[in-house]
């Protein structure tokens, strides 16, 4: 992949992502990293590659080639390092807080001079909570605040997430919740061309085949109607634009403290993943987000070989699949193997309900 094609054609000169909208939970248990493993994850928003530091690894690259994602990596991690778990909440938006600009000037010396640099012209973006400040959560923002009130109240929406028993959850969706005002509009809002607009990059869609939004439609209808929707910090987000409560495994209570005692061992690479592996060496795992979804089949191809080479026998991938239908097993058999049936298990649990496939595969040469 030429670096420079892509980014001249992909704007890297903001947050793109705001928080990670993979779940950590299926990932960490599908890769199962033994103690003392490297691990390669793509950094996106940083959360699933804090999430790693839990399973005591010998090192965790993030790489990302948005420098200004890493940016946002680096300061949950000076947060980490710094603060308690309630202040990291508090500090990055999670929980209300009028002294962010304050406890920022407390961090930014332990930042790197780029980064102290950003965030000293960015201090709205973090008096405001970092975490909400993506493209793409501001285009979840977008659809709760100026969209869903057009086709649901607020009791209407709470409602949804109460807890309730399966048959009753299945029930209030069909009779309740999936109105055809609910069917028109989040086929308009999630169609191709307003989510290239507000939400994801046009360049990541160019692969897709087929309507985003009647697919996208399917998925959140599947969730939606599963007792799974009422504790689904991805879906609360979506519907609410907020958290209420719920967190990412990184910032749980019960990870926080693991979390912060080996964040030392977070490194921060900008570039390609191809890139960790020329500076790290072979990797054990990797956490590959859902990066073929953006590549044309030749590319896909040349970045698989690239990272299996990149790659301890017997290490694994862990990666998603959108819309776009790519299997590195499939391109490599004699090398790599799916593990299907956790493959399957997994994807059944997982909180990004709005993936097609969640892959776990395992190298065999």
């Amino acid at each position: 992949m030429s670096k420079t094609a892509l980014t001249d054609r992909v704007d890297f000169g903001i947050i793109r992502y705001a928080n990670c909208w993979e779940d950590a939970d299926v990932l960490l248990a599908g890769l199962s990293p033994e103690r003392g493993s490297k691990i390669l994850s793509i950094g996106s928003a940083g959360d699933n590659s804090f999430s790693f530091l839990a399973t005591d690894p010998a090192m965790v690259v993030a790489v990302d080639v948005n420098q200004i994602q890493l940016f946002l990596i680096e300061l949950k991690k000076v947060c980490i390092q710094n603060l308690e778990r309630e202040e990291t909440l508090a500090f990055l938006g999670f929980t209300p807080s009028d002294s962010r600009e304050k406890c920022f000037k407390s961090l930014k010396r332990q930042l790197s001079s780029a980064a102290a640099t950003y965030w000293e012209l960015n201090l709205p973006v973090i008096a405001s909570g970092v975490i909400h400040q993506g493209k793409f959560e501001k285009y979840f923002q977008l659809f709760s605040a100026k969209i869903l009130p057009w086709i649901h109240s607020r009791r209407i929406v709470n409602e949804l997430f109460a807890p309730k028993s399966q048959p009753e959850q299945t029930d209030f969706y069909q009779n309740k919740w999936n109105t055809w005002r609910w069917r028109l509009l989040f086929r308009i809002f999630f169609s191709k061309y307003v989510m290239g607009k507000y939400g994801r990059d046009p360049e990541f869609q160019k692969q897709i085949q087929g309507s985003v939004s009647q697919f996208i439609f399917g998925r959140a209808e599947r969730q939606l109607a599963s007792v799974a929707a009422q504790d689904n910090f991805m879906l609360r987000y979506t519907l609410t634009g907020d958290f209420d409560g719920l967190l990412p495994h990184y910032l749980r209570k019960e990870n926080y403290p693991e979390i912060r005692a080996n964040i030392e061992r977070l490194h921060l690479k900008q570039g390609y993943a191809q890139a960790a592996v020329a500076d790290y060496g072979q990797f054990h795992c990797m956490n590959l987000s859902d990066i073929f979804e953006y590549m044309d089949v030749d590319l896909f191809r040349q970045t698989a070989k690239s990272l299996l080479d990149g790659m301890e026998n017997g290490g694994k991938f862990a990666y998603w699949n959108l819309m776009v239908p790519r299997k590195i097993s499939a391109i490599m058999p004699e090398s790599v193997a799916q593990m299907e049936a956790e493959s399957t298990r997994l994807a059944a649990m997982d909180k990004g309900f709005f993936y097609k496939e969640f892959i776990i595969e395992k190298v065999i040469r």
